[in-house]
């Protein structure tokens, strides 16, 4: 017989064990900009950022079989909501909070079978600029939306620092500043989540953020990795907004 206790414990094992395997991911950042929304991060070998449906995208870090398991299962829902109803049915809330959220929380609280290692931002391009969302899922089936700008990475106090550092970026950047933002954020992401040992004083204006100079942290990463960027495109003539940026768009970018 499994008592509540031996039920709590099984499950903070578990968010230990997701939450170690994905401190090593690539940050995920969704930020909104003039003319859409973007997602960025990084890759080596895989892809990070998916269309889901017309104006819906995906992008996350976790166990790559995981995050293909999350896309096509979003993929899967969407389109049978666009045939059984209508395009306009297709909504981030309804993929999120009816299909997917469910299922991880089920996944997770079943201490028999393997957790699912994953944590997502989805975008969701609305039809007038005010409509636009992002969701950010976690692999215990907890979400949260926001409106201008969203975060997935190895820790919850990397996501604080990429946050803080997006707060002022704004939702009338070009494209080009958006993913310069971006970047800047990713590369906060990833150092704070890959050095979780270190601590600082609050009190501490001196911050350890004075040794940490982007641009060569960035260019040591790009040495074994390459920046993976999509946006949902409001001007784009064809009812699908999405697409990927093309690496002569990314490159001039990215620190030399």
């Amino acid at each position: 017989m499994v008592s509540p206790y031996d039920f709590n414990e099984a499950v903070q094992h578990r968010a230990e064990y997701v939450d170690e395997r994905l401190r090593e991911g690539s940050p995920v950042v969704g930020l909104k900009y003039a003319g859409g929304l973007l997602l960025l991060s990084t890759r080596r070998t895989q892809r990070k950022a998916f269309e889901i449906y017309d104006r819906l995208m995906m992008s996350a870090i976790g166990a790559q079989a995981d995050v293909e398991a999350i896309r096509i299962a979003a993929l899967d829902f969407a389109h049978q909501e666009g045939f059984a109803r209508s395009p306009d049915d297709v909504t981030l809330n309804r993929i999120i909070g009816f299909a997917l959220s469910p299922a991880l929380k089920k996944a997770f609280g079943d201490t028999w079978s393997a957790p699912l290692v994953y944590r997502g931002v989805f975008a969701e391009l609305g039809r007038k600029p005010d409509l636009d969302r992002f969701g950010m899922l976690n692999y215990d089936g907890e979400f949260a939306y926001t409106e201008e700008y969203a975060v997935a990475a190895g820790t919850r106090y990397a996501e604080e620092m990429m946050v803080e550092q997006l707060k002022d970026a704004g939702a009338d950047l070009s494209l080009e500043d958006a993913v310069r933002a971006a970047l800047d954020a990713w590369t906060l992401g990833h150092h704070h989540a890959a050095t979780p040992a270190i601590k600082r004083d609050d009190d501490d204006e001196s911050g350890e953020e004075q040794d940490l100079d982007p641009a060569a942290y960035l260019k040591s990463h790009l040495e074994t990795a390459a920046v993976e960027a999509a946006i949902l495109d409001r001007a784009a003539p064809r009812e699908a907004k999405f697409r990927l940026l093309a690496d002569d768009e990314l490159k001039p970018l990215l620190p030399a």
